[in-house]
């Protein structure tokens, strides 16, 4: 049957990087949720992968660059686009919906431009305000043009990533969850109705059976638990954590674990299908350290110290998504990651991940007793990669494929 070609644009926003579609461009089979989108975005990433390295696809082999996005003229009132994203499993048939990749969510204000979704206009910051439909929420982007294009290159630098950019700053509006928590009292960012919950674990896992935890959904659903309690400092690099199968599967347990409290799943054995959302991190009090590029971080640079998992894997540097997480607990006075940061009101916080640091902005206040987040506000930069076609075998559509 041959393959069919597809115009797509890869693009690197933030740390991630993912193929890019408008809409339109998709075959028709694909231009509505379902098997054959899923299949396709499998098959352009190079997953399934027994091997694990997505040779025969645009994927990078990490959580960070197995990602595709599709973008549309808006159909919210008030929204320029719509901006739908897939994190696609490396080695397993999945294509996880439940969550936004917030890194990605740069890329998608530029796009926006680049696709001629948003007129670029005159010099200057064009406003492009985000319809995240996978979590039904807004994000504005407040993207460089120049010479009635994006502005790709500039000074800004961003840990985590070699070059420097442009800088984009991206607001996320009321990035907390809506509605009632589990004990139907107030907002369900804390989906418990606590501020810090004590776990019940296999002793297996965690000495003593309990475990505390603070469980937020703000930009992401999170799961923050205290470094020093699960045996680590807060500072430690990639290597240390996903060349150990024995970790990385203690953490997938107290992820479930986590999970089944957050109400996000009904049993354990839904963790397995669920691998984007809740993250899972750990949160400690700063302490210098040496990056993974080799840069000494001084305690006195930070407010803490945070290390998630993404996908299975300790990320490289920190999600987007989580990077909310983070600022939104932090400005919430008696969570485990505004304890670490020394407790107290903040409005911002700069955390320490593995490829450096990040300053991330939030807006908490109470509201009738309940804690809520209006905002968060951080800078990242995007840039096309490349842009194009990309080919994937006919019969993929088809589901006819050996």
């Amino acid at each position: 049957m041959g393959q069919i070609a597809i115009p797509a644009t890869y693009m690197r926003g933030g740390t991630s990087k993912g193929v890019f579609f408008r809409l339109e461009d998709l075959p028709e089979a694909a231009r509505v949720p379902g098997a054959a989108r899923d299949r396709l975005f499998q098959r352009v990433i190079g997953s399934p992968d027994p091997y694990g390295a997505q040779i025969d696809g645009m994927g990078g082999a990490t959580s960070s660059t197995s990602k595709c996005v599709i973008l549309s003229p808006s159909t919210r009132e008030g929204h320029d686009v719509d901006y739908l994203y897939g994190q696609v499993s490396i080695d397993t048939d999945f294509v996880d919906w439940s969550g936004n990749c917030g890194n990605l969510s740069t890329a998608a204000g530029a796009f926006a431009i680049h696709a001629g979704y948003v007129d670029a206009g005159a010099d200057g910051v064009r406003t492009v305000r985000i319809w995240q439909a996978n979590i039904g929420k807004t994000i504005v982007a407040h993207v460089p043009v120049s010479g009635g294009a994006v502005l790709e290159t500039g000074d800004f630098e961003l840990d985590g990533v070699t070059f420097p950019a442009a800088e984009i700053v991206l607001e996320f509006v009321d990035p907390a969850d809506e509605g009632e928590d589990a004990n139907g009292t107030g907002s369900a960012m804390f989906p418990t109705g606590n501020l810090v919950d004590e776990l019940d674990v296999p002793e297996a896992l965690v000495a003593g059976g309990k475990l505390k935890a603070t469980l937020i959904n703000a930009g992401i659903p999170t799961i923050f638990v205290d470094a020093e309690a699960i045996g680590y400092t807060g500072t430690e690099l990639r290597e240390a954590i996903n060349g150990d199968a024995a970790a990385l599967a203690r953490f997938e347990a107290l992820r479930t674990i986590g999970a089944l409290k957050m109400g996000l799943i009904k049993t354990p054995e839904e963790a397995a299908r669920r691998r984007h959302t809740p993250k899972i991190a750990f949160v400690a009090s700063p302490v210098e350290y040496v990056t993974s590029s080799g840069k000494t971080v001084a305690a006195g640079e930070i407010d803490v110290l945070v290390r998630a998992l993404s996908m299975g894997k300790l990320h490289h540097a920190m999600m987007g998504t989580a990077s909310v997480a983070i600022a939104a607990a932090a400005a919430v006075p008696g969570t485990l990651v505004n304890l670490a940061a020394g407790g107290g009101e903040r409005r911002s916080v700069t955390f320490g991940h593995p490829s450096g640091t990040l300053r991330v902005g939030a807006e908490a206040q109470q509201v009738d007793g309940q804690w809520i987040v209006t905002k968060a506000i951080m800078s990242r930069s995007a840039r096309i990669l490349m842009e194009g076609r990309v080919r994937v075998p006919a019969a993929t559509l088809a589901g006819d494929e050996k």
